[in-house]
């Protein structure tokens, strides 16, 4: 017979376990509200730029005209540049385990060299051996302050040949139930057309209309070399810290779904406990019932 001792034990560790995961739950929506609103206002911004740079002038192949730059030249790709965009903290459902799959199925054969956000991120690489060039942490509210060092470390590795690719690996915020693990390359800059297409594919109903082509002439200052090295690296900056935005209303979506799923699990455990308990007691019940009953008997 069960000890109903350790049942209702059971029943009040599972009820305050349901206790927690309900305010965690709580917690990550609020937090995923803030962080969805967040990227959604960002992504306007990215495709902005996106067209700027898609207006520039551009000879035959596709390619600015106006001189040259780092992260528009193709060069012979020997190690790839990563970033990792992970958690801090774990209970976030399997949004770290799909990426980190992704490592491990994609980016087996390759020669990579990784920076990652996050310390499950850093985790994995270290334990995985991996080469792992540099982590960071960024705050939940993602200020542009916490990804400027992410962007410099990237670009300055990039620009003195470490790396020959800068590549951003991210769950894409989709909905509160779905977040696909991208892999974005941003440098070099691939064509401006695809560029464009690339934001274009990212439906907005707050972005603006597309820029209207524009075949006027254009005069700039101090000159369209200067302006477009500027554009290229705001471009960089601000698309990473969209990411980064994407990043966490990602993970707060899925915290928010995990610790839902675990409370309702908790719920009906419960559930299942307190009917298993009520169960055992009518059998101790209905056992003394009977040894009284055959006692009387005897004693008679």
């Amino acid at each position: 017979m069960p000890n109903l001792r350790d049942i209702k034990r059971r029943i009040r560790s599972v009820k305050n376990t349901g206790k927690i995961t309900r305010a965690m739950q709580l917690v990550a929506s609020s937090k995923m509200k803030r962080a969805q609103t967040a990227a959604i206002a960002a992504r306007p911004y990215a495709q902005m730029l996106a067209e700027v740079l898609a207006s520039m002038p551009r000879d035959e192949h596709g390619t600015l005209s106006c001189g040259a730059n780092p992260f528009l030249e193709k060069r012979e790709v020997k190690t790839r540049g990563v970033l990792i965009l992970s958690t801090d903290k774990g209970l976030a459902g399997a949004l770290n385990a799909n990426m980190f799959r992704f490592i491990t199925t994609e980016l087996k054969d390759e020669t990579v060299r990784y920076f990652a956000v996050g310390r499950k991120g850093s985790q994995f690489l270290a334990r995985t051996g991996r080469d792992l060039a540099a982590s960071f942490s960024v705050s939940d509210r993602v200020p542009y302050k916490d990804v400027r060092p992410v962007v410099e470390s990237l670009t300055q590795a990039y620009i003195a040949g470490e790396i020959d690719t800068i590549e951003v690996l991210y769950p894409r915020f989709i909905n509160n139930l779905r977040q696909e693990i991208t892999l974005e390359p941003l440098a070099p800059i691939p064509s401006l057309d695809s560029l464009l297409s690339a934001h274009k594919g990212r439906p907005d109903e707050t972005a603006e209309p597309p820029i209207a082509n524009d075949t006027r002439e254009m005069l700039f200052e101090p000159d369209a070399q200067s302006i477009i090295n500027e554009i290229i690296d705001l471009y960089i900056r601000r698309v990473v810290h969209h990411m980064m935005l994407e990043a966490q209303a990602s993970e707060q979506s899925a915290r928010m779904v995990a610790m839902k799923t675990a409370t309702d699990n908790a719920k009906d455990l419960e559930g299942r406990l307190t009917l298993k308990y009520n169960k055992a007691r009518q059998t101790a019940i209905t056992q003394e019932l009977v040894e009284i009953s055959a006692a009387t008997m005897l004693s008679q």
